[in-house]
């Protein structure tokens, strides 16, 4: 994805040279069953195992997060 003029992508996470920009989705069935399965995601221990933030092979702090409606569909 090439930076934009007024934003973009690149921009909003700093991106420097050398680093990528990935852009994932996840889709649910309702609010409720995200929620379903976000609490189970959250209690299993595998995730919390040896985890220490300084590993993690990104910046959190430079991470995205936002819902978003669908307007078509195919």
């Amino acid at each position: 994805m090439r930076p934009g003029k007024l934003t973009s992508f690149p921009q909003s996470v700093k991106l420097k040279r050398g680093e990528d920009v990935w852009f994932s989705r996840a889709v649910y069935k309702s609010r409720r069953h995200r929620d379903q399965v976000m609490k189970k995601v959250m209690a299993d221990p595998r995730l919390w195992e040896g985890l220490d933030p300084k590993d993690l092979p990104f910046d959190g702090k430079r991470m995205l997060r936002d819902g978003f409606k669908e307007l078509v569909s195919s």
